[in-house]
């Protein structure tokens, strides 16, 4: 069986998650690892049998790439690699608008350079989308609610560590109930900032202006960290006209690990969808499932 060449970009909590799912899947073959900054070194010495270069132009045998990085730096990097003649799947978070337009402009040059791009491949949006599709198939008229927390949001976090005078921060989400949420946002301070002016800073990013936000100063940012997040989603509607379905889906993970497995996953899924750009309510479940016996995962699924 010919395995699917997977490079890394980004070497953090969720691109070290990726090398782990990677190397438990039986079609896939880490090649490489593609790092910028002090992690490089370090990634080197975690793997060493793993090529770890600065550009994945220097990597051999590339079928995709997996951008394990912010959201905000996702738009430039995807298209980058993508003109280069490597499909990409990314974990984008933001969602509304901003997603429909990195869709669009990676769709384009997708096509353009015949590869595939998979984004937003997270829990949320991502998995957690499919699910929400799901519920609306069932009852078509009625009410979603996605409830997250408490716990640790990556996005939110790496927001608030990119404000100026931020030396450290944690962003916890809490659920507010119906679909809302605060957040709590702990903040370790730089020397020579104003505490007010970096709460504003804070409470006016795209990533926070919907919430309630809360910033809280903190001395000992480490002591505070939990990787664990949690979502409900519930659904009361109607199907067939009969009215009070009701539907709960219940998570908890660990985020990062469970975001680089889906990306990992929707690697193998995306090699087999025509160019351009999806996410994932348009991928067929069975082709993020490893195994080329499509009976057999039927089998043992349905």
């Amino acid at each position: 069986m010919k395995k699917i060449g997977v490079a890394i970009i980004g070497f953090g909590n969720i691109g070290q998650y990726a090398a782990k799912a990677i190397e438990v899947a039986k079609d896939m073959e880490l090649r490489g690892v593609v790092e910028m900054t002090a992690r490089l070194e370090e990634g080197r010495k975690l793997l060493p049998e793993v090529p770890f270069e600065d550009d994945i132009r220097k990597l051999d045998n590339v079928d995709i790439a997996v951008l394990c990085l912010p959201s905000l730096m996702v738009p430039e990097m995807a298209s980058s690699i993508l003109q280069a003649g490597i499909s990409t799947v990314d974990c984008y978070d933001i969602h509304g608008s901003e997603l429909v337009e990195l869709k669009k402009r990676l769709h384009e040059h997708a096509q353009t350079n015949n590869v595939i791009s998979i984004s937003a491949a997270g829990w949320d949006p991502g998995t957690d989308s499919v699910i929400r599709a799901i519920l609306e198939v069932v009852a078509p008229q009625g009410i979603t609610y996605t409830n997250f927390g408490p716990g640790m949001s990556m996005g939110h976090t790496v927001a608030a560590k990119a404000v100026p005078g931020v030396k450290k921060a944690l962003s916890i989400t809490v659920p507010a109930g119906f679909g809302f949420h605060k957040r709590c946002v702990y903040i370790e301070q730089e020397p020579g900032y104003d505490f007010k002016e970096i709460a504003k800073t804070i409470k006016t990013n795209q990533y926070f202006s919907h919430d309630e936000t809360h910033v809280i100063p903190s001395n000992d940012i480490d002591a505070l960290a939990d990787n664990g997040h949690s979502v409900v989603l519930e659904r009361k509607g109607s199907a067939s006209q009969a009215s009070n379905q009701r539907f709960t889906f219940m998570a908890t993970v660990t985020n990062p690990a469970v975001t680089a497995q889906i990306m990992v996953c929707s690697a193998r899924a995306a090699l087999k969808q025509k160019p351009g750009n999806y996410l994932m309510i348009e991928i067929a479940p069975i082709d993020l499932l490893e195994g080329d016996d499509r009976d057999a995962v039927i089998k043992r699924i349905v």
